[in-house]
């Protein structure tokens, strides 16, 4: 607030107040709290719980010590930020140029900091950073509990990131962070067409699980190593395959997969990855072999079937031949025989309707009725 008048005027300053005089442009003195006589002067009352703007060239205000001691003067480069607190609490961020404070009634604080480079200060709290008031200086990456994770600045490795959030200046400096996840990974082979020794035509379904071992190695010294960790589970299936026949193969399928996980091992850890399991799901015939196979199958069965019926006639017959040379040597037992023959034929008989002279019944009776 500007008070001008071409004679005696009286001012007075209130707390929290200070009054710089002026007299025809030129800079005269500051007033503090207090009732002044001015003659022929112009007084400026600022408040002192605002930001200073001089109505003049600043540098010819702090000339006056007594002025100087009652203002914060903050200047900011080209390559800063400022971050002004009042009480406390972030109140805003202050870009290239100059700025000034009174002292006194608000207790500031400046936190200067370089944005040129992309390290962001350690004094400033994380709280801060994420505050909308930064939100067009400060850049953000958060790496998971399961993953890590490579930081490049400017096409150049840095170091290696574990987990957590990191925040970076934002400026001209080109960041890339290079996630991997450490988790157990699954990677299906599937169709894989393959010729036998022979010439036999088979598709393989395979799977393998992996983890990452060495985030450097499988990043920074080898492009798309997923990729590449397919082609070498692909080319020791073609090796292991192509090497034996179609009934070989069948007799060792049991060693395929140890052989094929030993086989990609060392390439495996050049490329950075630990090989944790392999296993063959499928292996697919051509229709043409698969009859075949039913063919052979059904007449194995077959074989073996009439293998067993002749064994258990030969042992039939063996018990028959035991026995008949035990009754031939024991009447006793014939007749026991005979009676268990004749018990099966009565269970089968109902009614028996006798006609004749009795002949017939003679008969009967000395079946059923043993001879004393």
């Amino acid at each position: 607030m500007r008070l001008n008048q071409n004679k005696m005027k009286h001012v007075k300053v209130n707390a929290y107040q200070i009054t710089l005089v002026f007299k025809r442009g030129v800079y005269q003195r500051m007033l503090k709290e207090g009732n002044y006589w001015l003659w022929n002067e112009d007084a400026y009352i600022y408040d002192v719980s605002k930001p200073f703007v001089a109505p003049i060239e600043l540098n010819i205000l702090l000339k006056d010590e007594q002025l100087a001691d009652a203002l914060h003067v903050v200047e900011v480069k080209d390559n800063e930020i400022v971050l002004q607190y009042e009480n406390g609490l972030l109140k805003q961020v202050l870009t290239a140029g100059r700025y000034t404070f009174w002292k006194g009634v608000i207790n500031y604080a400046f936190i200067r900091a370089d944005i040129s480079k992309i390290e962001i200060e350690k004094e400033i709290d994380r709280a801060v950073l994420q505050s909308r008031l930064l939100a067009n200086y400060v850049r953000s990456y958060s790496v998971e509990s399961y993953e890590k994770a490579l930081l490049f600045v400017d096409g150049k490795y840095v170091q290696t990131l574990q987990s957590g959030v990191y925040y970076w200046w934002k400026n001209s400096i080109v960041i890339n962070v290079g996630k991997v996840d450490m988790r157990q990974q699954q990677l299906e082979i599937n169709g894989q067409e393959i010729l036998t020794k022979d010439k036999a035509a088979l598709r393989i379904n395979a799977w393998a699980q992996y983890k990452v071992a060495d985030i450097e190695k499988a990043l920074l010294q080898n492009a798309a190593y997923d990729k590449q960790m397919y082609v070498a589970f692909q080319l020791a299936l073609r090796e292991y395959i192509a090497g034996y026949s179609f009934d070989e193969l069948l007799e060792k399928k049991e060693s395929m997969a140890p052989f094929i996980q030993q086989q990609v091992k060392e390439k495996a850890e050049a490329l950075g990855i630990g090989v944790n399991s392999f296993g063959i799901r499928d292996i697919i015939l051509p229709g043409d072999v698969k009859e075949i196979m039913n063919q052979v199958l059904i007449a194995e069965k077959k074989a073996l079937a009439n293998t067993i019926m002749r064994r258990e006639e030969t042992a039939s017959t063996r018990s028959l031949l035991n026995t008949a040379k035990l009754m031939e040597e024991n009447a006793m037992l014939w007749k026991l025989k005979e009676m268990e023959y004749v018990e099966k034929i009565a269970d089968k008989i109902s009614n028996i309707s006798v006609q004749g002279n009795g002949v017939l019944i003679e008969q009967l009776k000395q079946i059923f009725v043993p001879q004393k």
